[in-house]
């Protein structure tokens, strides 16, 4: 009997470490038939933000090699912006770096657009901005916003004044600002795809909005602005209502999203927009560190931030389209890392987790202002998350599908091919400091982003250092190919597979 024991607890652990490895190896392999779908994206699914203080000049964050911690601690919160000037987008290299990454949405906008009077003239710019308002916008300023969408490919987002100087005397919204600017922009040859009424109405209270502003408010604004918008501007959008840092996620929400909705009259959007952080930035004391954000509680947090947002429009407003409008590493600007290749991991996850969540439009705060902008805000010379933003341009496909690769620690998403009618795109992220290993169905072309270091601006696509050729010339995004099989994923590597034909 006792060897009979021995021999059933020998075949058991044969048996056992067979069927183990037989997981394993399963669960590292790539198949792309019969693939789930998921969905289909805007075809402007990664998308921009430019700053409405960018456009027309103002206080914004200073660059942390600037910042001086005895000032900010005399003189408060203050010190921790600088004066800049409006942002030149006739700009030739912006436009090429921006255009390469089209056809998109730039969003103009953020807290700045709440308290911004627009000066309906041509004279020279006021030095000092009316009553009740806090920054002034040119038509020169928004001319350089139009002509810089068309001459990206790029469909403008807004969103306008709610500050006491468009109001009247009893405080209600009026069209004081939003008419001139909607006509202003129709006789110059723009359009306004879509627009929020104002930004971030859960932070209403310390964004420009009158004192005692609430849901109830809000909804009086809305109903006023809707029936503006429904006979001025029908073809424009209403977005809403664009709300950030519910769920747990960012605490000093001033108005909840489940109020706005439950007001009467109730708003009603065409599209559910929110905003997301995962957490404040070393000027604003928060705690995060580069490496916490290579985690999984980290990379995952933006579906957290969604679940809040998507919870409230199945129960408000359901099957209406939700779209992220304003995200970034961090608020208050960003770390210092958010411009280094580690944020990277963050960039793709984010596009990849709310694509397969649903999510239609991801807009990235900002295209060149502060540490999390794509570009140097002086320079223009892209980031680290400029080329992986390119890549993705590049080749994912609006079409989404499940990749069914339950591999821990290495993150899968697919979509089809760019511009093919028969071809898959497939991103894997390996955030973890340890090779890992994929086999994969067929031969593919191979886009492998890597560092030398994490805390790097300088990333390298199939071994070689990715730069620009020139201001106006960007380098070409060349594959390398590879055979069906085992693919090895270095450690802190993101990889960009193309299949054709099949």
């Amino acid at each position: 009997m006792k060897y009979i024991t021995i021999i059933f607890t020998f075949l058991f652990f044969c048996f056992s470490y067979g069927y183990l490895k037989g997981s394993e190896n399963e669960k590292s392999k790539l198949e792309l038939t019969n693939l789930k779908y998921l969905g289909e994206l805007d075809e402007r699914y990664q998308s921009f933000n430019v700053e409405m203080c960018e456009v027309v000049g103002g206080d914004f964050w200073i660059p942390y090699d600037l910042l001086d911690p005895e000032e900010v601690r005399s003189v408060g919160f203050s010190a921790m912006k600088r004066a800049i000037p409006p942002i030149n987008l006739y700009d030739k290299k912006l436009r090429i770096l921006a255009s390469a990454l089209g056809p998109m949405y730039i969003r103009v906008s953020g807290t700045w657009a709440n308290t911004t009077y627009f000066q309906d003239n041509d004279e020279p710019k006021l030095t000092t901005a009316p009553d009740g308002y806090e920054n002034v916008l040119t038509r020169k300023e928004w001319k350089g916003v139009i002509d810089f969408c068309k001459a990206t490919d790029s469909k403008l987002v807004t969103s306008f004044a709610i500050s006491n100087g468009m109001r009247d005397k009893e405080g209600n919204w009026t069209t004081a600002q939003i008419e001139p600017l909607i006509n202003y922009t129709q006789s110059i040859g723009g359009v306004i795809a879509a627009s929020e009424m104002f930004n971030e109405p859960s932070h209403a209270g310390h964004g420009g909005a009158p004192a005692g502003y609430d849901a109830a408010w809000y909804a009086r604004d809305f109903a006023a602005f809707k029936s503006f918008v429904d006979t001025a501007v029908p073809g424009m959008k209403i977005l809403g209502p664009g709300s950030t840092g519910e769920g747990g996620i960012i605490p000093g929400v001033t108005i909840s999203t489940d109020s706005i909705l439950t007001s009467v009259p109730k708003p009603e959007f065409e599209i559910f927009s929110y905003h997301f952080y995962g957490g404040v930035s070393k000027r604003c004391m928060g705690g995060l560190t580069p490496e916490y954000e290579l985690t999984e509680e980290w990379l995952s947090k933006t579906e957290l931030g969604l679940k809040y947002y998507e919870g409230a429009r199945d129960k408000f407003l359901p099957g209406t389209p939700i779209w992220l409008t304003e995200t970034a590493e961090a608020a208050c600007g960003g770390n210092p890392w958010a411009a280094t290749y580690v944020d990277c991991f963050r960039y793709v996850e984010q596009l990849g987790r709310l694509a397969k969540k649903g999510v239609q439009v991801v807009m990235h705060n900002t295209l060149s202002a502060s540490e999390y902008a794509l570009l140097d805000q002086d320079t223009h010379e892209p980031r680290p998350n400029y080329w992986v933003a390119l890549l993705w341009n590049k080749l994912m496909g609006t079409k989404v599908y499940d990749a069914g690769v339950p591999e821990e620690g290495i993150d899968v998403f697919v979509h089809n091919l760019k511009n093919s009618t028969n071809g898959y795109a497939v991103l894997i992220v390996n955030p973890k400091d340890a090779e890992s290993s994929i086999e994969i169905p067929a031969n593919a072309e191979q886009y492998l982003i890597t560092a030398d270091e994490l805390l790097t601006k300088t990333v390298r696509l199939n071994g070689e250092v990715l730069e620009l050729k020139s201001d106006e010339e960007l380098p070409g995004l060349k594959g390398k190919k590879i055979t069906a099989g085992e693919v090895q994923l270095p450690p802190h590597s993101i990889m960009f597979l193309s299949f054709k034909d099949i």
